[in-house]
């Protein structure tokens, strides 16, 4: 992930004598642990067993745009990037630490496209690991500011923290527009955190053609992350 080396250029002899494994070996349980679910249950497993290292004050909501150059599931043309991407949705704590990460969108829609089963799909992940998302404060940028984002949040009590749009302001009716912009400042937070995952070269382009392997990879770095944070 590091690197961003092709399979069969892993450093394998570097580490073991000739009865070791190879690459085909590495990438076949990489392949069946990303398809079985394997490292999401790992992921949310380990997060589980530490929650008491994860700042919930607050978290962080933001989407990300990830230039695809061998094209595959889940891609699409994106004008402002002018080239094929794939868009995720990403949460951290209130410290940059990821949690979650959203099944990747083709690049041509927007960071509300499809939002109600992948808001669902990120929050289920900190369920099974026992967070509770009541009364959590939502931090969100403009392009998240919609009638079905409030409405999402409004029926898990969570209090979104979304910076007004005023593109699309004039046609919401939702009375309740609170902006807290001290609070809105920690959004930085998870900017700091996409630009830890693009320290992994893996992850700052997308070669994988598969979505699970793609999500593999994404668990695999948020699993390599914690373990920092836990020094171990």
């Amino acid at each position: 992930m590091k690197t961003g080396c092709q399979w069969r250029e892993l450093s394998i002899r570097e580490y073991f004598d000739d009865d070791g494994p190879c690459w085909q070996t590495v990438y076949y349980y990489f392949h069946k642990w990303s398809k079985d679910g394997s490292f999401r249950d790992a992921w949310v497993n380990l997060i589980a067993c530490n929650k008491k290292c994860l700042d919930l004050s607050s978290m962080q909501f933001d989407g990300s745009h990830t230039p695809v150059k061998r094209g595959g599931e889940a891609v699409g043309y994106q004008g402002r990037k002018a080239t094929k991407t794939s868009n995720s949705l990403y949460l951290s704590d209130n410290t940059g630490l990821m949690l979650a990460v959203g099944t990747p969108q083709s690049g041509q829609h927007n960071d509300l496209y499809d939002i109600e089963v992948i808001f669902k799909e990120m929050f289920d992940i900190l369920e099974d690991a026992g967070i509770k998302s009541k009364g959590i404060f939502l931090n969100a940028d403009a392009g998240f500011d919609s009638e079905e984002m409030r409405l999402l949040c409004e029926q898990k009590e969570i209090e979104l923290n979304v910076k007004e749009n005023k593109r699309n302001s004039k046609q919401q009716t939702s009375e309740y527009k609170y902006f807290d912009d001290e609070l809105y400042k920690r959004r930085t937070k998870i900017e700091h955190a996409n630009a830890w995952l693009d320290a992994y070269k893996a992850l700052l382009v997308r070669y994988e053609k598969k979505i699970f392997t793609w999500m593999g990879l994404h668990w695999l770095a948020f699993i390599t992350r914690f373990f920092q944070k836990l020094k171990v």
